[in-house]
């Protein structure tokens, strides 16, 4: 198979993030934080490593750094956890629905106003259309950094920026570009950063992280066993702890550590071939008679498509039937951005090349499509 299915999560999983897993299960089946044995030290100490690696990564406080069931749930903690009865929130037509869900639930319920910005020429929303779109009472900008649909990249620093001069806080669905961009939250001005360590960070499904800033402190919004405070019956409110209900998932933090340590010493190779690779196959699908590119430009690593009139599921399972290549296909759980694009009914075809892909498996994809197309 020709795996170009890397933004729903990547195939490659270096060899060290294989062995960290292997020996957290061998070696440290102990439950951290809720024992005081050596074996449950030793997690423990596993997990606080984890933390500072993940809060090297984007410049963070490693003790603000919460590790989540994945990257949808530390967007609900975010999103219900600082919500304002009768504020404002702004978001954008390009997110996925592990922000819009959780955003449009709260304006159902009456609870919050909500405006959702439209994208710009660039593909993604431009910061003054947000700043224009502040009220008295706006407490957040929720915009993540890069559209898992066609690619397109926001103005992450400039949002930060605006944010910051207002007063108010800045919500980062990281997903896609965690691993792939240098994210810096202090330089950024982002309150909470959300990340899906499965994908750009090489790591494993089943864990994801949200950091936060000193200048937020969400409500919990799931309940039960921290470890801490067990004489009470109601949820502590200490980050990391009060966030971290139940039982961590020990190998896959492990699992998520050895990533880091990978992207770290390996971004400078990776990245460059990923940004070549892109221009490639963009370029020339944009050549290919009756195929409509909908990502503006390869930063990241997305080619989003389709052919002709064709459904993307039929386009999708003919690559896959046909050609042993696998590609995503339908909404992409991003309802508005599909809306922005008129691609609801047809959908698009994604392409999402990750470090292990090849121009000669570009070449094959292309000459698929140029078949399928004919």
């Amino acid at each position: 198979m020709i795996y170009f299915d890397n933004s729903a999560t990547t195939r490659f999983k270096p060899e060290c993030v294989i062995n960290a897993m292997v020996n957290a299960m061998k070696f440290l089946s102990a439950n951290p934080g809720r024992s005081g044995h050596s074996a449950s030290v030793k997690a423990s100490l596993l997990v606080h490593r984890a933390r500072c690696r993940v809060a090297g990564l984007v410049n963070a406080d490693p003790s603000r750094v919460i590790f989540t069931l994945n990257c949808s749930d530390a967007l609900n903690m975010a999103v219900l956890g600082t919500a304002k009865k009768g504020g404002h929130v702004i978001t954008s037509m390009c997110e996925h629905n592990s922000v819009l869900r959780p955003l449009f639930e709260l304006r159902r319920e009456g609870v919050i106003e909500l405006t959702v910005l439209k994208p710009c020429s660039s593909g993604h929303v431009s910061a003054e259309d947000a700043e224009r779109a502040i009220r008295k009472n706006t407490y957040m900008i929720a915009i993540g950094s890069m559209s898992n649909v066609t690619g397109s990249v926001a103005p992450v620093h400039d949002l930060g920026r605006i944010c910051r001069k207002n007063g108010l806080l800045y919500l980062c669905d990281a997903a896609q570009s965690g691993g792939y961009t240098d994210i810096n939250m202090r330089e950024s001005n982002i309150d909470m950063l959300a990340l899906a360590p499965h994908k750009g960070l090489h790591a494993p499904m089943g864990v994801g992280v949200l950091a936060l800033s000193e200048r937020v402190s969400p409500n919990p919004i799931r309940f039960g066993g921290t470890g801490t405070m067990s004489e009470s019956v109601y949820q502590p409110m200490d980050i990391p702890e009060g966030f971290e209900t139940g039982t961590l998932p020990l190998p896959a933090i492990a699992g998520l550590t050895a990533g880091i340590s990978w992207v770290e010493a390996n971004a400078h190779d990776f990245r460059p071939k990923l940004s070549s690779l892109s221009d490639y196959l963009l370029s020339r699908l944009k050549k290919i008679s009756g195929v409509t590119v909908y990502t503006p430009s390869a930063h990241g690593a997305i080619a989003a498509f389709n052919i002709r009139d064709y459904k993307s599921e039929h386009v999708a399972d003919i690559l896959s039937s046909e050609y042993d290549i696998a590609v995503r296909s339908g909404l992409h759980c991003a309802p508005k951005m599909h809306e922005f694009l008129g691609t609801t009914a047809q959908g698009i075809v994604r392409a999402s090349l990750g470090c292990d892909n090849t121009k000669e498996q570009c070449d094959f994809l292309l000459q698929a499509v140029s078949e399928i197309a004919d």
